[in-house]
């Protein structure tokens, strides 16, 4: 058996989800992130993410929140983010996950952008912003097309604006 570093073990945690029961896998991440110090924003931000991944946002918002203010940074930051601005949609409070989203969005780029923008999609729609939300989502699609990225921009644009016209 090889020495695992603590992330190693977690990853590992996370690719067993699909098989474990809940309350096993829940148990897993709790004795995981006992393991780090009191009030570790990793912990926190673990716990939730357990907790959110089985149905339970109420459970993952406070843990998501306590991250963020424990300076969680990194990657991590950003899913913590995209996650309870999820768990707060699912909750009921789409108009909290879109200013989450939002401010997500502006803040920088990274391989999560297309997440935070599926994310916005949804708690838009949810407030009846429809054309604004599948205008974000094609946008987010348009570059993974092996055709029609501009077309697909182009007409994602137009939705919210339709005085913005270009070449199709």
């Amino acid at each position: 058996m090889r020495d695992s570093t603590w992330e190693d073990r977690l990853a590992d945690a996370w690719a067993s989800i699909d098989e474990m029961a809940e309350p096993d896998f829940l148990a897993l991440i709790e004795d995981l992130a006992a393991e780090l110090p009191q009030g570790s924003a990793i912990g926190a931000f673990e716990r939730a993410s357990a907790f959110d991944s089985f149905g339970y946002p109420d459970r993952a918002v406070p843990l998501y929140r306590a991250a963020l203010q424990a300076g969680l940074t990194g990657e991590r930051h950003r899913r913590a983010v995209i996650q309870l601005a999820s768990s707060l949609r699912n909750l009921g409070r789409p108009h909290e996950s879109i200013a989450l989203l939002t401010a997500e969005r502006d803040a920088g780029s990274d391989e999560l952008d297309d997440a935070v923008r599926a994310f916005l999609a949804l708690a838009l729609a949810d407030v009846g912003r429809n054309r604004e939300a599948l205008s974000i989502a094609l946008a987010a699609l348009a570059p993974h097309l092996p055709r029609y990225q501009r077309s697909l921009a182009n007409y994602a644009r137009l939705l919210v604006d339709p005085e913005v016209a270009g070449p199709f």
